[in-house]
């Protein structure tokens, strides 16, 4: 039934609104610089009070990463140049080249649920998989994915990963060019260039989106750290999105790994299935469903992601006859859900390791 109504139900929900996003950018924005003025001032009067501004900064930042996704998806605003001029300065704000994020990111939708071509955010193996695994693999399996490892999840998917790849991407590809230009003298770098194949970018489009991200946000840094002095900076910087990341991290993972999660091979997948039975929502508390954009109606982003995160909410309530079969996670839930890590092949589900 809901196959037959999806049509009507994007065609109403997926209209965007240019104002609404625009307050949205704007009561995100202020927040966040006024946290940081506080933080800053906060240093001479208590650590503690610095300390709850970094927790708020975090929270911000999970708002900033979403909204982020959201232009990815041209689904904040209406007016597309709009999303991808948001969308660059929100990926500079989270450390993440958005353009080259969001590439990847449309696969995930494109696969969600067939397992056979995506296994989620935490790279989930099958059961097979992790029992041809040596016993300090399966340890290593087990810590990486245990909720606590999380801020280090955090740190290397926002800040390190992001840096290092275009660092060591751009000493490549010069040194690519060196070597084929003393070889072909008469090629020009451009032509040279167009032959380079580089695992962490696909296209000339991507990397310019990468080093423009890049090269904005260390001048952000050094202007930062001239201004209040690096180990403010960095303490407050790091921290504040290492936790985001992990935030980040958690919430995109237990809306696909939880207990008998629908997950089919390429043979049995079927897109309106996975969003219903593979795509969990996240029962919240409205504060941090304004927090975190309203991604926890991540069942209804997935049955279309040109919904805007402010008429999820809505699509939900007024088509919850659709959802019943969508399982509902709430907070205390969570890490109890992060524990299932395996696919389960045979019955099409995620489930946990199995105790030995």
């Amino acid at each position: 039934m809901l196959a037959s109504e999806k049509k009507q139900i994007v065609a109403r929900y997926s209209k965007k609104s240019d104002v609404k996003a625009a307050v949205q950018l704007m009561t995100t924005f202020l927040p966040y610089m006024m946290l940081w003025y506080l933080a800053i001032i906060s240093v001479s009067v208590s650590y503690w009070l610095t300390a709850v501004c970094i927790v708020g900064l975090s929270l911000l930042l999970l708002r900033v990463f979403v909204l982020m996704h959201e232009c990815g998806h041209n689904s904040l605003f209406a007016t597309s140049k709009y999303n991808k001029i948001a969308g660059f300065w929100l990926g500079v704000l989270c450390g993440m080249p958005q353009y080259v994020w969001a590439k990847n990111h449309a696969f995930h939708h494109a696969t969600n649920g067939n397992w056979d071509e995506y296994r989620g955010p935490l790279a989930t193996l099958s059961l097979a998989e992790f029992n041809a695994l040596s016993p300090k693999q399966q340890r290593l399996y087990r810590l990486t994915r245990n909720i606590a490892f999380a801020p280090v999840g955090g740190f290397l998917y926002l800040i390190f990963n992001p840096r290092f790849t275009w660092i060591k991407g751009t000493i490549a590809l010069l040194g690519y060019l060196v070597k084929e230009k003393r070889a072909n003298p008469g090629t020009s770098f451009r032509s040279i260039a167009q032959g380079f194949e580089c695992r962490y970018w696909k296209t000339a489009a991507e990397y310019r989106h990468m080093t423009g991200n890049n090269l904005v946000l260390l001048s952000l840094w050094a202007i930062m750290c001239l201004a209040i002095g690096p180990a403010l900076f960095f303490t407050v910087y790091l921290i504040s999105l290492s936790i985001a990341g992990a935030g980040g991290i958690i919430l995109f993972a237990v809306q696909h790994n939880f207990e008998d999660s629908w997950a089919a091979d390429k043979a049995n997948w079927d897109y309106n299935r996975a969003a219903i039975e593979g795509t969990s929502f996240l029962v919240l508390p409205s504060w941090l469903n304004w927090l975190t954009a309203n991604i926890a109606y991540h069942h209804v982003h997935h049955l279309s992601a040109s919904i805007p995160n402010y008429h999820l909410a809505e699509c939900h309530r007024v088509n919850a006859h659709h959802f019943t079969r969508v399982t509902r996670i709430r907070l205390r839930e969570i890490p109890a859900a992060l524990r299932n890590t395996i696919w389960d092949v045979d019955n099409h589900r995620i489930t946990a390791i199995p105790s030995s």
